[in-house]
This record gives structure tokens, C-alpha cells and sequence, in this order.
């Protein structure tokens, strides 16, 4: 019997947490009522500039964001479908972007990033930079749930988010991740969204290629105004 590769599948995520994080709450307006202050890596800031030298030019009828792209595979979908707009593609890997081949290669609405999320996020919000739509998804999960700061949602950058754009897409694996962000968007905004399961048809990324063939539930969250 030919055996099947591993890279076609993926573990469903193991948690000790089955709900909401006890602690969400008070960790989400703790960083409300404060600035995250962290310097700029001087990385990041040049690819700010980038950025910002690319929608100098026009011509674009919109921006679309797709944080934490890894290889971009995502990216580049949202370029093909969005021909007019101008998606931005950021990863704190270069090689992981270096994966979809060069620049040369890649629409010419699609500009990759590597940059991390922390001051490119902040970078926007100071230079009052909006996108029109914003998407994470399958950001790491971080399961255990000693792991909470280490999600967006329980990060100190969490609040700029409801600066950048207008609307947020996130996908997931694990419903409780996206349950937790629902809440913290709640605190932060006072508007409430559910979390619903993925109408699947063509994957977005390779995790959800692979999450799909492994049989695993997806699940969705859409924020808009």
C-alpha cells in the first residue's frame, strides 16, 4: 500500500482550555487603557516605507491587508480576485514569503512585506493609514492557556486594530481562538459578531488546504461596520 506524505494532513489543536480564557476580560482592558509603546525595529519601518512609497503612486480602487501571510499563497488569491485593489501580503518570515518565488513573478497588485505585524499595525494607525479589508487568518493558535498573551487578541497591540480597517476576517482551526477574539472586539468596540463554520471551497492557505483534507472543522469570523 503507497503511503500517504504527512504534509497532507495536520493535527486538530489540543488544548487544556475549552472556553473562553478566564482572564480575557481583565487582559483586553488592560490594554485598552494603556499605549503598547514598544520602539520600532528600524526593519520595519523601511518596509513602511515601502508601503507607503507604493500607494503614493495610485491608482488603486481599494487596500486589502492579509496579515501574517506566510507564504503568501492567500495573497496572491485576494490579488487575482481584487484586480483593482492593491493587497499588501506582511510576514515576519522572508523565508516563507521567499517560497511564492520573486517579486518579478507575483501580480503586480501584491506587494510582500516582511516586516511583523506589532509595528507595521501601528505604523498605519499613526499615519492614518485605513484598509478597506483586513484579513488574519489562521494566525498560531497558541492553545495552552498559559499562552494568552501571545494571541493577538491578548496582546498590548490589540486595540490599534479597530484603527486599520474596516473590516477583519479572521479563519481558524480552533473555534475558541476566534471566540476569544469576538469577545475582546466586544470590550474594545462594544459591537458583537459570532463566529460561524467555514463554507469551504477553494483553499485561501495551505494550513487550510491542509486542515480541510485532514477532515478538521473550520471556522470563521467576520468584523464589519
Amino acid at each position: 500500500m503507497k503511503k500517504t506524505s504527512n504534509n497532507l494532513f495536520s493535527r486538530s489543536v489540543s488544548s487544556n482550555q475549552d472556553g473562553i480564557h478566564d482572564n480575557l476580560d481583565s487582559l483586553v482592558l488592560k490594554h485598552i487603557k494603556s499605549k503598547y509603546q514598544k520602539p520600532y525595529q528600524k526593519h520595519n519601518e523601511q518596509a513602511f516605507e515601502q508601503f507607503s512609497m507604493r500607494i503614493q503612486d495610485g491608482g488603486f480602487s481599494k487596500l486589502i491587508l492579509d496579515s501574517c501571510c506566510g507564504t503568501a499563497m492567500s495573497s496572491v488569491q485576494l490579488s487575482q480576485q481584487n484586480p483593482d485593489a492593491l493587497i499588501v501580503g506582511i510576514d515576519q518570515s522572508i523565508h516563507r514569503l521567499n517560497k511564492q518565488g520573486s517579486a518579478d513573478v507575483l501580480p503586480e497588485n501584491c506587494l510582500l512585506l516582511q516586516t511583523n505585524c506589532e509595528d507595521f499595525w501601528r505604523l498605519c494607525a499613526e499615519n492614518e493609514i485605513k484598509f478597506d479589508e483586513h484579513y488574519i487568518l489562521y494566525p498560531n493558535p497558541w492553545p495552552k492557556s498559559n499562552h494568552l498573551k501571545r494571541r493577538w487578541h491578548g496582546h498590548p497591540v490589540f486595540p490599534v486594530l479597530k484603527d486599520i480597517s474596516s473590516t477583519l476576517e479572521l479563519r481558524s482551526n480552533w473555534s475558541v481562538y476566534l471566540a476569544e477574539f469576538a469577545r475582546a472586539w466586544q470590550l474594545l468596540t462594544g459591537k458583537e459578531y459570532s463566529v460561524k463554520s467555514l463554507n469551504y471551497q477553494a483553499p485561501l492557505t495551505l494550513f487550510e488546504k491542509k486542515y480541510h483534507q485532514s477532515q478538521q472543522d473550520l471556522f470563521q469570523l467576520v468584523i464589519g461596520e
